[in-house]
């Protein structure tokens, strides 16, 4: 009799656990859809114009304004900085945030070198049409690179492509389709898939999202010369993918650490010693080309 009546409580608790995990189960199950059915929104957040500060006159930048399309009729705008005698020219891939009047500061630095710069915004950011996706920022990034082959007339040989952050990601898909004289990858996560387990480490929704953002497949298959920024301090995107990515990488590479640096800060923590290692590799691996 004593053993019945202990018996029935044991039934009831555990009853009582399936019960509570099944509720658990179904509400993570629940989030994990809503996070995919927004995971455009997610990964990307642009602002469109008027928003961010687009008076490049209190910078000193008088840049050109550029029009142009994308593959599937997408309107497209970016802003061409030239330099007179340039030595190169950087096509300028940006991050998921904000959109190119956000980046005025940082270009201005930049324009201490001796470079033509080229900076686009994808389809939803700042002036260009459309709305962001995988698949859209990839035409958008072929576009800006064929308006720089084709309308400005850059040979490939003298061209760097720079991607920060996402916009590493654009950058290494057009450097494994599209010549170039090299790469430099800043802040740049390995996937889509990888970043999730750091932002959702209890839930495992890498498997089931449709960006894959894989840098780390086409870096692993380059052969042009690689620049690796991160910040130690990245409080976004870890300073251990950063190695990761560079670690997948083939030569000829080299990677910066920029101490104390956080995700978007490294050209201000990064000063004087960050502008020369640029200068250096840009320099290096696009070497003034022989007149005929």
């Amino acid at each position: 009799m004593m053993f019945q009546t202990l018996k029935k409580p044991l039934g009831i608790n555990k009853m009582s656990f399936i019960q509570i995990f099944s509720v658990i189960t179904l509400a993570l199950i629940v989030y994990t859809v809503l996070l995919l059915k927004s995971e455009n929104s997610i990964i990307f957040h642009p602002s469109p114009y008027p928003e961010g500060d687009w008076d490049t006159s209190q910078f000193g930048l008088m840049p050109e304004e550029v029009n142009f399309e994308a593959e599937d009729g997408t309107q497209l705008h970016g802003w061409y900085f030239p330099k007179a005698e340039a030595h190169a020219t950087l096509l300028w891939f940006h991050g998921n945030a904000g959109n190119i009047s956000h980046r005025l500061d940082n270009i201005q630095k930049w324009q201490r070198l001796n470079i033509n710069i080229f900076i686009f915004d994808y389809r939803g950011y700042g002036k260009s049409k459309g709305t962001p996706d995988e698949t859209g920022i990839y035409l958008d990034s072929q576009a800006a690179y064929d308006y720089l082959i084709q309308k400005k007339e850059i040979d490939p040989r003298q061209l760097i492509l720079f991607g920060r952050s996402l916009g590493g990601i654009c950058a290494a898909k057009i450097a494994r389709t599209h010549p170039s004289a090299g790469l430099i990858l800043e802040s740049t996560f390995t996937s889509a898939k990888d970043m999730a387990k750091e932002i959702f480490p209890i839930l495992p929704i890498g498997w089931a999202l449709r960006s894959q953002l894989n840098a780390k497949e086409n870096v692993a298959q380059l052969t042009l010369p690689k620049l690796f920024l991160h910040g130690t301090d990245d409080e976004i995107v870890p300073y251990a993918l950063g190695q990761e990515l560079y670690s997948a990488a083939k030569e000829p590479k080299d990677f910066y650490s920029i101490k104390g640096a956080g995700h978007n800060d490294t050209y201000i923590v990064g000063g004087e010693t960050y502008l020369q290692r640029l200068d250096r590799f840009i320099h290096q691996t696009t070497a003034p080309l022989k007149k005929d």
